[in-house]
């Protein structure tokens, strides 16, 4: 059965009289090549947990169950969960979990799983993800250190954007500087919208973020080193000397000094700096408070 197929989801939707969520973002994937690209991107082998966010109706779950040693799909819909034990019945390999993953401890998952098997010594995360909380889920699996190695998924294009971004553009953030923070970020496809069910209004990218073993940068405090990048782009129109002023209760003499100290002019941007540059400002902030103790 080809579940991506147009006809195959109307009939599964017939079947057992489902409504597609838009509260939860539920767009299903009908593109086979889009499908093909994701689990080549994700590099799944037979040693690999697979951990699934959003697995719809197992479009993708099915492909990975082919590759995967073991799948755990999570999936917040009540309602999906009788579907999916019917479109995976075929895969012994898969364990379909109703839960929210904001909600959810993914190292608790991991753990349970290799204890249980211990030849799945890789950890790959993949998803079609909602748009609405696309940002909060990559930023909990980053800050949470789930422990995994990469992690490839679709989101709206938009954010893949700001993402990737390098330091210049309109497109760097906050979100840039964190995803890069902790990830390597790789292009995998660019996702029409036409190919959807329904067809949402935006176009899709997927990207592959693979987990850095050792950060991108050194930095002193991670809390002091995301304040700046917080304080930064809350502000993005101000300069640095005006939006870095008061984080962590430091004035403004101490700010330029902190600016001087990291050879960076008072009155350039957020969006102008790169994640060394902020891991600068983080470092000599930890040492002003330091010396203040």
């Amino acid at each position: 059965m080809k579940l991506y197929a147009k006809s195959t989801i109307r009939e599964i939707k017939d079947k057992h009289n489902f409504k597609l969520s838009k509260s939860l973002g539920q767009n299903f994937l009908t593109d086979k090549n889009i499908i093909d690209k994701i689990i080549e991107a994700a590099d799944i082998t037979e040693t690999d947990l697979v951990i699934e966010i959003g697995p719809g109706i197992g479009v993708l779950t099915a492909e990975a169950a082919q590759r995967a040693g073991r799948v755990v799909a999570l999936e917040i819909d009540q309602n999906l969960i009788p579907i999916l034990k019917e479109t995976l019945a075929l895969y012994g390999n898969v364990q379909v979990v109703n839960a929210d993953v904001l909600k959810t401890d993914l190292n608790e998952i991991i753990k349970g799983v290799q204890a249980e098997n211990a030849e799945l010594t890789g950890v790959k995360i993949i998803g079609n993800l909602p748009y609405y909380i696309t940002t909060p889920i990559i930023m909990k699996i980053l800050e949470e250190g789930t422990a995994a190695d990469s992690i490839t998924v679709m989101m709206q294009k938009e954010v893949a954007d700001r993402i990737k971004s390098p330091p210049g553009g309109k497109t760097y953030g906050a979100i840039s500087v964190a995803v890069q923070y902790y990830c390597t970020v790789t292009d995998v496809a660019k996702v029409p919208r036409q190919v959807f069910i329904p067809e949402p209004k935006v176009d899709s990218a997927v990207l592959r973020l693979d987990i850095r073993t050792e950060k991108s940068v050194e930095i002193e405090d991670e809390r002091l080193f995301f304040a700046c990048v917080k304080a930064g782009f809350g502000q993005r129109r101000k300069t640095l000397l005006n939006s870095l002023t008061g984080v962590c209760g430091i004035d403004k003499e101490e700010t330029r000094g902190l600016l001087e100290v990291a050879n960076i002019d008072p009155i350039r941007r957020a969006e102008t700096l790169s994640i060394e540059e902020f891991a600068a400002l983080a470092n000599g902030l930890f040492r002003i408070l330091r010396e203040k103790q």
